[in-house]
């Protein structure tokens, strides 16, 4: 994080923008909505802010600037296009301690002016910390199609009630989920209509029934596959769901980049386990599962891939029908479909596999136990998961049930993110690789002739 993203309150205070052109009036204009008392020092101005100087809502000191005009300034905006007197505002303005903006210079600001969807009260601000102002405006303009300009209704709703609301709802959780209630549902809809006194009576009503049902709503489970690695392959029921959980229990196949979209008050609590090292026993996680949702909590079960492809989340929820615990199940996409996706091998095709089958390489007192005589199948492609601690094993047991030495492999390394690896040889060279190699997991193998085209379709790692 560059910058930290802040709100200020600058109604009735002193700003300073030096500069007279466009872009300092657009500047100018912004202070003057937040209810600054503004200031601009510039030999000369444009039309707009000639209108407002002569309406007497700014006031324009008509010279160059002069550290004198900084005398109990408490915001500054260079907006000139003379370096060095950018250079000498940011100066001036930092040994005041002074927050001071230059225009275009990230180097000279210790704050930066986002690009704003403003749904007042609601206000959703943009910034890449001034490396691409351009991009931050486009971001702006997408969320505009996603925000209806009523929102900022829907905030005042909750302003009217909110002290009620706090006082005969006394429980956290309780409050939290009636303002998602409000928010989300009918009465939000109503608000969007106009239909203001309708919503209120509603709201009214809905306090009303809640505080007459003091015990907690009850819990939920949420199932939820992370997919192998890149947010952007989450579905949108996942991170709509992320979005509501209480409390958070993941695996260490989920990348930061997804734990930062969970709900950022809730609770985060690691179960990961890898080869011969469990952080909790899965027996545990279950009944965790169970005590947290008995607590009236919504509990994010979060897993790297599918939960229900080697991720024994049908384990989980069987646990938590016999309990009577509510539970959702949201399917990600699996490590075999999105690492090979990445990187540009098939996982069917017409001319090399009719048929595709997911095995499990885990190793078991030092050996894989595994189906061969239905794995050695012609034109079929083979997804091994976890299979890297057995690789040896694996390529040389293929070999002797009848599967040709010659058969290409590739070797998966953190599929679908930006360290993404991929290794490829055969069945007879493909443990020589990898052992010339420093191979960590997570790592997933494909074996069949569909890796032949990774050279042809291979796309990912040119655009990273």
């Amino acid at each position: 994080m560059d910058f930290l993203p802040v709100s200020l309150n600058i109604k009735a205070q002193p700003c300073l923008v030096v500069g007279g052109g466009e872009i300092a009036a657009r500047k100018v204009g912004m202070l003057l909505r937040a209810g600054a008392h503004v200031k601009v020092v510039s030999p000369a101005i444009n039309e707009a802010l000639a209108e407002w100087s002569a309406a007497g809502k700014i006031q324009h000191r008509r010279a160059e600037f002069q550290e004198s005009d900084l005398a109990g300034i408490m915001l500054v905006i260079a907006a000139t296009d003379n370096a060095a007197l950018n250079q000498q505002v940011s100066d001036s303005a930092r040994k005041r301690n002074l927050l001071v903006n230059v225009v275009d210079e990230p180097a000279l600001c210790n704050f930066i002016l986002p690009s704003i969807v403003d749904r007042s009260p609601v206000m959703v601000a943009v910034s890449t910390g001034g490396a691409s102002p351009v991009l931050a405006r486009l971001l702006r303009a997408r969320l505009e199609t996603l925000i209806p300009a009523s929102y900022g209704r829907l905030a005042d709703l909750g302003a009217r009630f909110r002290g009620q609301v706090k006082q005969r709802l006394p429980n956290t959780v309780q409050r939290r989920r009636f303002w998602e209630y409000i928010f989300q549902g009918p009465i939000a809809e109503m608000v969007y209509a106009g239909r203001d006194n309708e919503a209120n009576a509603a709201v009214q009503s809905a306090l009303q029934e809640t505080a007459n049902s003091p015990a907690l709503a009850r819990g939920e489970v949420y199932l939820v596959g992370a997919g192998p690695g890149d947010p952007d392959l989450l579905t949108f029921r996942a991170l709509r769901l992320m979005q509501q959980a209480d409390v958070v229990l993941y695996d260490r196949l989920v990348t930061p980049e997804i734990l930062d979209l969970v709900r950022r008050e809730a609770e985060r609590i690691y179960v990961g386990k890898k080869r011969e090292f469990h952080a909790v026993r899965q027996e545990e996680i279950n009944q965790r599962l169970v005590r947290l949702a008995k607590e009236g909590k919504r509990v994010l079960r979060l897993k790297g891939g599918d939960p229900f492809i080697f991720g024994r989340g049908g384990e989980e929820i069987e646990t938590l029908a016999e309990e009577g615990v509510q539970f959702q199940v949201v399917p990600g996409i699996t490590a075999a479909s999105g690492c090979a996706s990445y990187a540009g091998i098939p996982l069917t095709h017409r001319d090399y596999s009719q048929s595709v089958v997911f095995v499990t390489g885990h190793l078991k007192d030092g050996s894989v136990h595994l189906d061969w005589a239905s794995i050695i199948q012609p034109k079929q492609t083979v997804v091994i998961y976890m299979g890297l601690a057995g690789l040896n094993n694996l390529c040389s047991e293929l070999i002797s049930h009848g599967m040709p030495a010659t058969r290409p492999v590739a070797l998966v390394q953190q599929g679908t993110t930006r360290q993404q690896r991929v290794l490829v040889g055969t069945l007879a060279s493909l443990p020589g690789i990898v052992a010339a190699s420093e191979v960590h997991a997570p790592t997933l193998l494909i074996v069949g002739d569909v890796v032949k085209l990774r050279d042809k379709l291979a796309w990912f790692e040119e655009q990273h």
